[in-house]
């Protein structure tokens, strides 16, 4: 499967634009769950996604549709 490619995203915590892309968490023997990963790496939230972190899931609705579209067929 190929890589969600990366979104620019105007950050309001630490007030600039960063890059965001869907990833997903690596769990041994499963699929780990769905998260956005910030470009901003000295973030105090990275990669929490729990407030007050803007980023969520909803930031990339379309795909997270797109990739369970090929399941549910």
């Amino acid at each position: 499967m190929s890589r969600t490619p990366s979104k620019s995203f105007r950050c309001t915590v630490i007030s600039e634009t960063v890059s965001i892309a869907l990833r997903r968490r690596r769990s041994l023997g499963a699929s780990g769950k769905l998260f956005v990963q910030c470009s901003e790496s000295d973030c105090q939230y990275i990669d929490a996604n729990e407030p007050p972190c803007p980023l969520t899931l909803d930031l990339f609705a379309a795909e997270i549709q797109e990739r369970m579209a090929p399941r549910s067929e």
